[in-house]
């Protein structure tokens, strides 16, 4: 995700039932409002019986305060709240393929090492790069890997947890 407006992005996080059904019910609140997704993180919790989920979003903060209020009130919604920097870390995952020349390759491998990311494959024409940080950190990451020829490449979105005793 393009971090472009920061203060306009939202990062939202849900502990819900682990059913059928919740992930629509919820994604149609965002929908109803005319909120678009940027990014959706589905994991298991502790308890097998919930799941969290994380979404990212772009929009004005009165339309996400409205948001947040009416999924809190679906019947699997056990609790939903945004987070900030300020109260929580969050991180995201890249996977990005890269074709590259024998003079390239030394260069994308000292640029991934700046970035503290890892070569997880690699043949004699491609590289393939796994980076975990920020949304701002990849995208960094990702514009540099621009100048080569990037093949394909995979965004997690971001998981986030609160910071402290407090649970996400």
């Amino acid at each position: 995700m393009k971090t472009k407006n920061k203060s306009n992005i939202h990062t939202i996080s849900f502990l819900v039932a682990n059913k059928p059904g919740v992930l629509v019910r919820v994604a149609l609140v965002f929908a109803r409002r005319g909120y678009n997704i940027d990014s959706l993180v589905v994991s298991p919790s502790l308890d097998e019986k919930f799941s969290r989920m994380t979404i990212t979003a772009q929009g004005e903060p009165e339309t996400l305060e409205q948001i947040i209020k009416q999924t809190a009130k679906l019947v699997d919604v056990i609790c939903a709240g945004e987070h900030s920097e300020e109260d929580s870390v969050d991180r995201e995952m890249m996977l990005v393929k890269v074709k590259h020349a024998s003079t390239s390759k030394s260069i994308i491998m000292k640029q991934a090492k700046k970035y503290s990311a890892s070569i997880i494959d690699e043949d004699e024409k491609t590289i393939i790069i796994a980076q975990i940080g920020t949304s701002d950190e990849l995208d960094e990451f990702e514009a540099i890997l621009k100048k080569y020829v990037v093949i394909e490449m995979v965004r997690s979105g971001k998981l986030v947890m609160v910071k402290g005793q407090q649970s996400t």
